[in-house]
């Protein structure tokens, strides 16, 4: 299984050549040709940290593949947000399987809301949470963020506002950390969600998957620890931390008094997860620290090398450095590129136009459409660092040509 796992002490972001990934089978190094390097979907260049690669060979030693027993995921899940973010009160009676984090999502907006109520999103997010809400009866209002990329105290009154006109039993889906945007909550700010959610009457569903990547300079507030956040619920998963959105597994959790509406989760519901993905999550955050710390310097030192590389050769490029994840959400529209998009509107992950579709046919690198993360993403492109300084260098400098190129032509 050699390159399958990190090397003690090693940037976990080094440890990968391109040739190794491209023998990969997951959609990020299958969907475009071998000479496009894909810097779009979150899923991280690097091999299985040795805690999660460790316990599922015990597993597959022991023929381990049967259903998935006990609480030992949701106890790893307090311990870990016990050490690393204070969160003293988490209570694993009130937390319940779920298979992902997104389909958690849509389970938890089953037991909080109707068909036809509004659901607020802040735009522009993580495309899923149009088309999930949508598919699942509900009607999506857009809170967009604010010039500065953070949560908007008045557009957020507005939405809520008419969430609660619109329907009997609104709620409002947090992403926190923000995705694409790399936004890491304050405490404050999230005091101010909390007392607006509770003047008018909707419940709080925060989507906290990306919660462990706090980058240097930020620190991860968990919503449930926030006052008036005691009716509201949270998702929480090791996927993209540790790189395991092949391993379904996730945890809703759920406020002191939201627990009584967890309780009426279907039992179904947690027969999604699968054995292998509950050990592999459990492993991570119980044993997985010291790796993950690794990979926080890895793409703290890639969030600077892209800001450079980024001023170097595509200086009319708008980035605002993010504060957590591994994702950089780029100002492209001084480019002058064409933003016609034809598709079904936000949420078509599908649907490639814009300065994405230049850089795909131009540059041969993949990034993700603005366009689909909602109101405020025209013109912008999502770009995953989490891979090898040097494939992110080689990208952005052929980026930088695609886009000289194209305004000479222009």
């Amino acid at each position: 299984m050699g390159g399958s796992s990190t090397r003690p002490g090693e940037n976990p972001l080094t440890q990968l050549s391109p040739a190794q990934l491209r023998r990969r089978t997951s959609v990020k190094w299958r969907l475009h040709p071998e000479d496009v390097l894909p810097l779009w979907v979150a899923e991280m260049d690097v091999p299985l940290a040795p805690p999660v690669a460790e316990a599922l060979r015990r597993a597959i030693d022991l023929g381990d593949t049967g259903y998935p027993h006990g609480t030992a995921y949701a106890e790893a899940l307090g311990e870990f947000a016990a050490r690393r973010w204070g969160w003293t009160d988490f209570r694993v009676e009130h937390t319940a399987l779920v298979p992902d984090v997104m389909l958690g999502v849509v389970e938890v907006l089953r037991l909080v809301t109707g068909p036809g109520d509004a659901v607020v999103v802040c735009s522009p997010v993580y495309p899923p949470f149009y088309a999930f809400v949508s598919h699942a009866g509900r009607r999506v209002i857009e809170a967009p963020l604010g010039p500065d990329l953070r949560l908007d105290p008045a557009a957020l009154d507005e939405a809520f506002r008419a969430a609660r006109a619109h329907g009997r039993r609104p709620a409002f889906l947090l992403c926190n950390p923000h995705n694409p945007t790399g936004v890491v909550h304050r405490r404050d700010e999230l005091e101010m969600v909390a007392e607006l959610a509770d003047r008018h009457g909707l419940r709080v569903i925060s989507d906290e998957i990306h919660a462990p990547l706090a980058l240097p300079g930020a620190r991860f507030v968990p919503y449930l620890t926030v006052a008036g956040a005691e009716n509201a619920f949270a998702l929480a998963s090791a996927s993209k931390a540790w790189n395991l959105a092949g391993l379904k597994a996730a945890l809703a959790v759920a406020g002191p008094r939201a627990a009584a509406d967890l309780r009426r989760m279907p039992e179904e519901v947690g027969h999604g997860p699968s054995h292998l993905g509950i050990l592999a999550h459990t492993a991570a955050l119980r044993a997985g620290e010291p790796w993950l710390d690794l990979l926080l310097d890895g793409l703290a030192a890639n969030r600077t090398l892209l800001a450079e590389l980024l001023a170097r050769h595509l200086p009319a490029v708008g980035h605002r450095p993010p504060e957590g994840t591994y994702l950089a959400w780029l100002d492209c529209t001084a480019l002058g590129v064409p933003t016609e998009a034809h598709g079904d509107g936000p949420g078509v992950a599908s649907d490639l136009a814009g300065p994405a579709r230049m850089f795909l046919d131009r540059a041969r690198v993949a990034l993700s459409s603005g366009h689909v993360f909602g109101t405020g993403g025209t013109g912008f492109v999502r770009l995953n660092f989490a891979t090898s300084p040097d494939l992110l260098t080689e990208a952005v400098i052929r980026m930088g040509q695609a886009a000289a190129a194209y305004q000479a032509k222009e």
